[in-house]
């Protein structure tokens, strides 16, 4: 490895808060199977393992951080909360953060065709990075790298969910989350034409998750979208019509 890829290595680690005992775990974090392809002669072999064990770690970790930071969230803001935590699109933005993305090991064709920008290429070595950490210095490590990161992350995505309105966060959710989209069906209207009060309801799959009355069919669809946000009973939905839990 020339003096440039030393130093920069020595520059992430500063930037993880980590000195590596094995300075061979971090290398293999970054190199991508491309350039391992081109270079077959190296010994130090692709990200792929380490970013299969550091998944599993992210995912344990945030889901404890999120777990004692917010002790008044219940289940499903919880779940949701951690799905954003640890998407792909965050993980990348967050291997940028560090600087993982300037010493990323890629292989020319992959370099050429724009690899050290794509999201899935920083979050597998962000992700690889976490497990080269944890088996050079345990959980303890790995909790010490990441949980800093979770703050200003979850805080922007609460915020954004505060910003929508109930049918755009439960859309947004139910679409990253199961794959399926919200359907509305006014249900009911009482009243005269002048004062109408309609009756809402709204279904995942065939499953009635809420239902809400409004002096408009919007306002109706609005409400209904507001009760099953603050249902969180996700799990006993999904089990209940076998859609199961997706990561986006």
């Amino acid at each position: 490895m020339n003096e440039q890829s030393v130093s920069g290595l020595g520059m992430l680690e500063s930037a993880l808060g980590h000195s590596f005992r094995d300075p061979t775990l971090l290398r293999r974090a970054l190199t991508h199977p491309s350039h391992v392809n081109e270079h077959p002669e190296e010994s130090t072999g692709d990200n792929q393992r380490l970013e299969f064990l550091g998944d599993a770690v992210i995912d344990f970790v945030a889901a404890a951080w999120v777990y004692r930071r917010y002790a008044e969230f219940a289940e499903g803001r919880m779940t949701r909360l951690r799905a954003a935590l640890v998407r792909t699109e965050t993980l990348a933005g967050l291997a940028r953060q560090v600087g993982i993305d300037e010493v990323l090991r890629l292989g020319y064709g992959e370099e050429e065709a724009g690899g050290r920008e794509r999201d899935p290429n920083l979050c597998d070595a962000f992700e690889a990075v976490v497990g080269a950490i944890y088996l050079d210095g345990g959980i303890a490590a790995a909790r010490a790298f990441v949980e800093p990161l979770l703050g200003p992350v979850a805080r922007v995505t609460l915020d954004r969910a505060a910003d929508q309105d109930a049918k755009s966060r439960l859309q947004e959710w139910s679409q990253a989350e199961l794959k399926v989209t919200p359907r509305y069906r006014i249900v009911a209207e009482r009243g005269p034409d002048h004062a109408k009060t309609f009756e809402a309801q709204v279904l995942l799959g065939e499953r009635v998750v809420g239902q809400g009355s409004g002096q408009s069919k919007q306002a109706a669809e609005q409400d209904a979208a507001e009760v099953a946000w603050e249902l969180l009973a996700w799990d006993d939905v999904t089990r209940s019509e076998g859609m199961g839990e997706h990561r986006a």
